[in-house]
């Protein structure tokens, strides 16, 4: 798929992001989930811990084992992860329902760990402070005017290091960016920018 790509049509005539059309999954988290708001500690430490095993790989590897990653992870409840053993840890190397990477379940496990000292709601207003004006970027026309990171993504990824959190760098932080909704990539015709 080239990067000049603009927004392409879809199985409805709709205009979408060329990615967001290639697999039934993709089109309705596309269509429904990425880049729209996610708040509440829980589900961002969700995002960030997907984003986080997604590197490296396809993110529809990661998608359609989204809920064996669920079922692994006890929802991704901060402080039921926190308390996590080494037999739990053991047990997730050998689930084929996720992605079996010994760095990155010790770095969702070890986050979790420093999460739970956190106070409520601490992730979220972090993480959403990062959010740029929308004001100040224009919608992207085509694949290439997305980035990769941005310095707000690498501040953000900074901040999250410094206190403790893993295997989250900038480019990491930025698809958690787009994602969670702090900002929107969708394309200028897309019809899910519209939806937002």
């Amino acid at each position: 798929m080239s990067t000049e790509s603009g927004a392409v049509a879809g199985p409805d005539g709709g205009l979408r992001c060329p990615w967001g059309l290639s697999t039934a999954d993709y089109v309705a988290y596309h269509d429904d989930e990425w880049g729209r708001p996610v708040h509440g500690d829980d589900a961002l430490y969700e995002r960030l811990c997907l984003e986080a095993f997604q590197s490296g790989l396809s993110w529809i590897t990661i998608l359609r084992r989204r809920e064996g990653f669920r079922a692994a992870f006890a929802d991704f409840k901060i402080a039921s992860v926190a308390g996590f053993t080494d037999e739990d840890r053991e047990r997730l190397l050998a689930d084929p329902g996720i992605i079996r990477n010994r760095a990155k379940i010790d770095a969702t496990l070890a986050n979790a760990r420093v999460l739970a000292d956190w106070a409520e709601g601490e992730l979220d207003e972090l993480i959403w402070s990062f959010a740029p004006d929308p004001a100040t970027r224009a919608a992207p026309r085509t694949l290439a005017d997305v980035p990769a990171i941005t310095d707000e993504s690498t501040a953000l990824s900074k901040a999250l290091k410094k206190r403790g959190i893993r295997f989250v760098g900038p480019t990491t932080a930025y698809a958690l960016m787009q994602a969670c909704g702090l900002v929107d990539d969708h394309l200028a015709d897309c019809v899910a920018r519209e939806a937002a």
